[in-house]
């Protein structure tokens, strides 16, 4: 990647992607094609940050060597906030529970407490599928549940994504998006909430095991810019390091507003696509805009 400056000097910023997913979660490539496609689209190192899952680094790793692409083992953790003994309670007395994702950059996926930890977030995953195919069943919606298993990858992984695809393939919605819009976030009728780890532990087991813990796409939470502070409040405190600004899910205004954020809070920067699959993911790995050059990327900081 290239960046222009005002004195016609050319400067070479390293084209990092630190957030993309594999179908040992909800993505649509094996780990080796998503590090293929990495190194087609100019990557300098990509990593892999499947939810609440490592199965896929060792075979995404043997494939970066193997094509001299730098390789960042990570994983991507499932929060809710706040949660019952949050100090962000008070703040946020008016704020229900909500989902959040932590990635962890870094990672030794062979840490005992972090192995642990993401199997304690694993569990449940099913019952709470069967409930999501319950509810769309009432609707008059039925055998959800039965397709959206068959197409996860990983059994032990389903997720809303996985609805999502089966309802698009069922012609309800045109979009993976738009079944998430419909029928599959808070307050609709296929949503089921879920308690996945804490804050404070997800990003505990994340540092225990030699990660640097990243508040992933903030901008996607539906929060007041109070709550929004005090979640980076007590990320910081519990040992977050670092923000996604550059992120598939950011549009542009909101590049300058988590900048701004990462600025004041003393953050590092991380820059991610969110990648996903061909035709379900607005960019794919490497193609975002560079982090601003103020600010301190967070691979920096990797071994």
């Amino acid at each position: 990647m290239i960046a222009y400056i005002p004195n016609s000097l050319i400067v070479f910023v390293q084209n990092f992607d630190c957030h993309n997913h594999s179908i040992f979660s909800d993505g649509l490539l094996r780990p080796r094609e998503l590090v293929e496609l990495a190194k087609k689209t100019g990557c300098d190192a990509v990593a892999l940050t499947d939810h609440d899952n490592t199965g896929g680094l060792a075979e995404a790793e043997t494939a970066a060597a193997e094509l001299h692409i730098r390789f960042i083992r990570g994983v991507e953790l499932s929060v809710t906030w706040p949660a019952k003994s949050s100090v962000a309670v008070a703040a946020t007395a008016d704020l229900n529970p909500i989902t959040i994702h932590v990635v962890g950059l870094g990672i030794d996926p062979l840490d005992a407490t972090l192995v642990a930890g993401i199997a304690s977030i694993r569990d449940g995953r099913l019952e709470r599928a069967r409930q999501m195919g319950a509810h769309l069943a009432h609707m008059g919606i039925e055998g959800v549940f039965e397709d959206a298993l068959a197409l996860a990858e990983n059994k032990d992984m389903i997720g809303r994504t996985h609805f999502a695809r089966a309802m698009v393939t069922r012609g309800l919605a045109t979009s993976v998006g738009a079944v998430f819009g419909k029928f599959l976030t808070p307050g609709k009728p296929g949503f089921v909430a879920h308690q996945w780890a804490s804050l404070g532990d997800a990003i505990g087991w994340i540092t225990g095991a030699g990660g640097v813990a990243v508040l992933a796409h903030p901008g996607r939470y539906k929060l007041s810019k109070q709550e929004m502070r005090q979640l980076l409040t007590e990320f910081k405190q519990a040992g977050g390091q670092a923000i996604e600004v550059i992120t598939g899910s950011h549009e542009k205004h909101q590049y300058r507003e988590y900048a701004a954020l990462a600025r004041e809070f003393d953050f590092m920067a991380s820059r991610g696509s969110d990648f996903h699959g061909h035709g379900e993911s607005r960019f794919q790995p490497g193609t975002l805009p560079p982090l601003p050059d103020d600010l301190v990327p967070v691979w920096t900081v990797l071994q």
